[in-house]
């Protein structure tokens, strides 16, 4: 049984007249009489009765109207609904970011940021898990609206982004700074740029995330290269951060990863600003995408960088001494 069926027949109800019927429905006599006669087929009974001037419902047509009536108003207003559901859908961003990023810039600026504006933002929380090529991928097969994350020349896999498909929002820069856990003492456990006989226990990235390219980059251009001993590659600086602290190595980590750690004296530097690296945060989208929020908040969004900038993070330590 299909719900046009069930139509034709309140049509036919209402009007007692095929020919009217279906005029109502959009359809021609010899179908709408074949669909009726399928409906009866279906039920075991005889709904109209034709032999009447005008037609007339048989009893068990009757019956059947009340439930064809509430059945065909139910399926109407539920799929109404569900219309409405997928229009919000379809002006909902959603929004990818790196773990770091997530933690320290997503939650704190750029969230609170759309609820401002009123407009819907999902945030993909499997994207905290995803190695660098993953995000080109999703933004690129438009899995997602929004990606934020890290970009240096250095990184091979974001060059993809850089062509005339992607646009992108420049929206600070950021520092990669060398930390050490501290001793009894408050002294940095591992100091730059160790030396051949004591190289430096490293806590490093592995080859697909974003940090690995530009660090490698910046040491292998550093006049004085540091001593290193890996001792442990991460995709992401969060679990970085947690080896060291622990004091298994030293490492880069991004400096607003850090200002609660500077603040209690968790994590001291392990070397002076000579061994910072500059890296860029960005915002990137496809110039194409249909969604119907999405140039609503690129154009907010890039006011407000423009007028009032990103929300900035102090890169020193506040017990640096």
């Amino acid at each position: 049984m299909e719900i046009r069926w069930l139509d034709d027949f309140i049509a036919l109800a209402k009007t007692r007249n095929f020919s009217r019927a279906a005029d109502e429905r959009n359809s021609t006599q010899p179908t709408l009489s074949r669909r009726i006669k399928l409906l009866e087929d279906e039920m075991k009974v005889t709904l109209i009765d034709r032999n009447s001037l005008p037609l007339s419902l048989t009893p068990a047509g009757d019956v059947f109207l009340a439930a064809a009536e509430q059945i065909s108003r139910i399926h109407h207003e539920t799929k109404s609904r569900c219309i409405d559901i997928l229009e919000q859908e379809k002006g909902r961003l959603t929004f990818a970011a790196t773990q770091t990023l997530y933690l320290g810039f997503w939650k704190s600026w750029l969230k609170p940021f759309a609820e401002q504006e009123g407009i819907e933002v999902d945030h993909n929380l499997k994207s905290t898990a995803w190695m660098g090529a993953d995000f080109v991928n999703a933004i690129s097969s438009g899995e997602c609206d929004l990606v934020l994350c890290y970009w240096h020349p250095s990184i091979e896999f974001i060059e993809e982004l850089n062509d005339e498909r992607f646009e992108h929002i420049e929206l600070c820069e950021e520092q990669l700074v060398p930390v050490t856990a501290l001793d009894d003492d408050g002294q940095s456990l591992f100091s730059l740029p160790g030396t051949k006989q004591q190289p430096l226990s490293y806590i490093g990235y592995h080859a697909s995330s974003f940090m690995q390219p530009v660090i490698k980059q910046f040491l292998q251009q550093h006049p004085n290269p540091p001593h290193l001993l890996v001792m442990n590659e991460n995709v992401h600086s969060v679990s970085a951060k947690a080896m060291i602290k622990e004091g298994f190595g030293f490492g880069w980590i991004p400096s607003r990863l850090l200002q609660n750690n500077f603040r209690y004296n968790r994590l001291g530097l392990a070397g002076g600003k000579e061994w910072n690296i500059p890296i860029q945060i960005r915002l990137y989208r496809l110039k194409n995408n249909p969604n119907s929020n999405l140039n609503q908040f690129w154009q907010q969004l890039k006011f407000q960088i423009n007028t009032q900038g990103v929300p900035q993070h102090s890169l020193e330590p506040e017990c640096s001494e």
